[in-house]
């Protein structure tokens, strides 16, 4: 399922008690986007690390009181309210641990510990290709799961990274090497390979190395360039994606294209199109849209419509404009 369609189904079982799996390859967004939901349901959010947990740690430590035994409830266990309690990485944890959620899972109870009724059990784990530490998951808990399948999607990964400020650079080079959002074939031994997640640490090491750029040489800059990003995403992805920001930083300035919209310099490189109507949808505003209309438009529809969808994500102004009245008419089911 693409992340849209999960998020669905989870704002669909949730509210009912569906204990449910996600399966998805690591870096895929699986916790980020349970989080979310929970968030949208305005439910708390409890993630428990699996892995880290032994068998005992679920049920507490016991105690005596009146000459009997208890247990004493984990503070990590709700009592009260409504949540979603999130045990992650728990295909990781040894099997005694993952037995110790059967009760918990489908029974809603631990002993005497009872799991309040606002509560949702989730959980999630990379699946044995992901080739990480992984034990197979009991045939009993597996039972007591409804296993969806989380897999990345560039379009709706587009759209997140817009709104939360990853570089224009990172999405326009996926967009134009869309193969690369997500390395599902990466090789044993590899330390580091394109994923969601690797990707947001590259947009966030640029802004580091940029932060500096006034205080290092020209060498220090490429040398940190080369090597953070090498550490996120791998060698060969590194020295592509860093050939695409050379050309990336040779396109006219967004500042000339505002004000020169119809002589600015047009790039006939596709690869390039798709960089400059990513970058230009970055900075489009309702003051701004009619230049930058006027840019567009000696542009493919199609990217046309990707950078004014870009800008609409950002400033919902946009959409009030006499220009993009006009624009949505005429590029109607592209934007549909």
């Amino acid at each position: 399922m693409k992340p849209s369609h999960l998020v669905e189904a989870l704002v669909t079982a949730v509210p009912q008690n569906v204990p449910l799996h996600i399966w998805g390859a690591c870096g895929v967004g699986k916790s980020q986007l349970v989080k979310q939901v929970a968030q949208h349901l305005k439910r708390e959010f409890i993630d428990v690390r699996a892995v880290q947990l032994d068998p005992v740690d679920f049920r507490g430590l016991p105690r005596i009181k009146d000459n009997r035994t208890e247990w004493i409830t984990p503070s990590f266990l709700p009592t009260t309210g409504e949540g979603i309690l999130f045990l992650d990485e728990l295909t990781s944890a040894p099997p005694m641990t993952q037995a110790a959620c059967y009760q918990l899972v489908l029974d809603r109870a631990l002993g005497d510990y009872r799991l309040p009724d606002g509560w949702s059990v989730l959980a999630a784990g990379n699946p044995a290709s992901e080739r990480g530490v992984s034990y197979s998951m009991p045939r009993p808990l597996l039972n007591r799961f409804l296993h969806l399948t989380l897999e990345p999607d560039l379009g709706e990964w587009c759209i997140w990274a817009s709104k939360a400020g990853i570089r224009p650079e990172i999405i326009a080079f996926l967009r134009f090497r869309t193969e690369l959002l997500h390395d599902a074939a990466v090789r044993s031994g590899v330390n580091a390979w394109p994923t969601p997640r690797s990707w947001e640490m590259v947009s966030r090491a640029m802004d580091g190395i940029d932060a500096r750029k006034a205080t290092i040489t020209a060498d220090v800059y490429e040398m940190l360039l080369m090597h953070l990003i090498q550490g996120a995403v791998g060698d060969g992805v590194a020295a592509e994606f860093i050939g695409f920001l050379n050309l990336f930083h040779a396109l006219p300035s967004i500042d000339e294209i505002l004000l020169n919209p119809t002589g600015a310099p047009l790039p006939s490189d596709p690869s390039a199109q798709i960089a400059i109507a990513t970058a230009l949808g970055r900075r489009i505003t309702d003051s701004s849209i009619a230049k930058a209309k006027l840019y567009l438009e000696r542009l493919p529809d199609e990217l046309q419509v990707l950078s004014m969808r870009d800008a609409l994500l950002r400033d919902r102004a946009i959409a009030a404009t006499p220009e993009f009245t006009q624009f949505a008419v005429t590029h109607g089911e592209l934007l549909a």
